[in-house]
């Protein structure tokens, strides 16, 4: 590109006496301006930790391929930052609720990476139809005891979808023998992990099997987002306590008979219909059959966290 010997810049105007004050300034040259792009923007190398561990197992990267794999998950979630920052607003939010109930199920906290890795923190639905946080199929929540139905999907209920995973981490757990091939069982099945162990003649653990793309990556992903969120400085995220979402403060409605409109519902209870969505994803119909009588616990924030009454 060339470029004019000589380029007007408008400063500003000066608060007090208004007047409009024109800088001329040399245009950097080609060569200046590759240095002075250099010297403002870099993406670095990132250094691989000399020491991981996932749930108190040891991660080999003294491995050449194992270093390889975890440092292009470390690059891939470190320098994707809009999804990063994101990440970290979601967590301070969604870990106080997390750890707790990990830690009442008898998983290790670090799971909770694999609940990042899953939906992002994020109630979401993939395009295979895994819902909610810890992205379970409807078989598999039906399997352990989720009620999926056009009223009421338990994959979004934070609590209980937690209550299964962990159930069917001990379960891999007590089959395979370490909680890092539980993880991996997580995204390939049970059944996927048994048969790879038997078709390659070893019941060794997870850095051993060669496995699909998805699986290979995917107990490297936990662990990038496990390294870069116990350090977020290290690897370039900044933000203050502000910055951050928090949790809304909740009591629990005990709901045993059917409810013909969630909008009266919310009304009655001094919120919007939005609020009381928000609050209970699981809820997926604007009114509940419950023709059976079951007992349903609807989580209402306390008074004074949003703006919006119901009128």
């Amino acid at each position: 590109m060339k470029f004019a010997t000589k380029i007007v810049f408008v400063i500003g105007l000066l608060a007090l006496g208004g007047f409009l004050i024109n800088a001329v300034q040399d245009a950097p040259s080609d060569e200046n301006l590759e240095v002075k792009l250099v010297n403002d923007y870099n993406i670095y190398a990132l250094p691989i930790p000399k020491t991981m561990d996932f749930a108190g197992e040891t991660v080999p990267l003294n491995d050449p391929e194992v270093r390889e794999r975890f440092d292009r998950e470390l690059l891939v979630n470190t320098y994707w930052q809009s999804n990063g920052l994101l990440i970290f607003k979601r967590a301070n939010r969604y870990f106080p609720i997390l750890e707790p109930l990990l830690k009442k199920h008898g998983i290790p906290d670090d799971f909770k990476y694999l609940a990042v890795a899953e939906s992002g923190l994020m109630n979401d639905r993939s395009h295979a139809g895994a819902s909610g946080f810890w992205q379970f199929m409807k078989g598999t929540g039906r399997e352990y005891g989720l009620e999926i139905n056009d009223y009421v999907d338990e994959r979004y209920n934070l609590e209980m979808a937690t209550k299964v995973a962990a159930e069917y981490l001990k379960d891999a757990k007590k089959r395979f023998g370490s909680w890092t091939l539980a993880a991996a069982a997580y995204n390939a099945g049970n059944g996927g992990i048994g048969k790879q162990q038997k078709r390659q003649l070893t019941t060794g653990n997870y850095y051993d099997l060669l496995l699909n793309d998805e699986t290979s990556r995917y107990v490297f992903r936990i662990l990038a987002f496990k390294e870069i969120m116990l350090n977020p400085k290290k690897y370039g995220f900044n933000f203050r306590d502000k910055d951050l979402y928090f949790p809304v403060p909740t009591y629990k409605v005990k709901v045993d008979t059917a409810v013909a409109d969630f909008a009266q519902f919310s009304q009655e209870h001094d919120i919007t219909y939005k609020v009381l969505k928000r609050h209970n994803p699981w809820l997926r119909d604007t009114y509940l059959k419950n023709s059976s009588g079951k007992e349903y616990f609807i989580e209402i924030p306390e008074e004074g966290h949003y703006n919006t009454t119901a009128q």
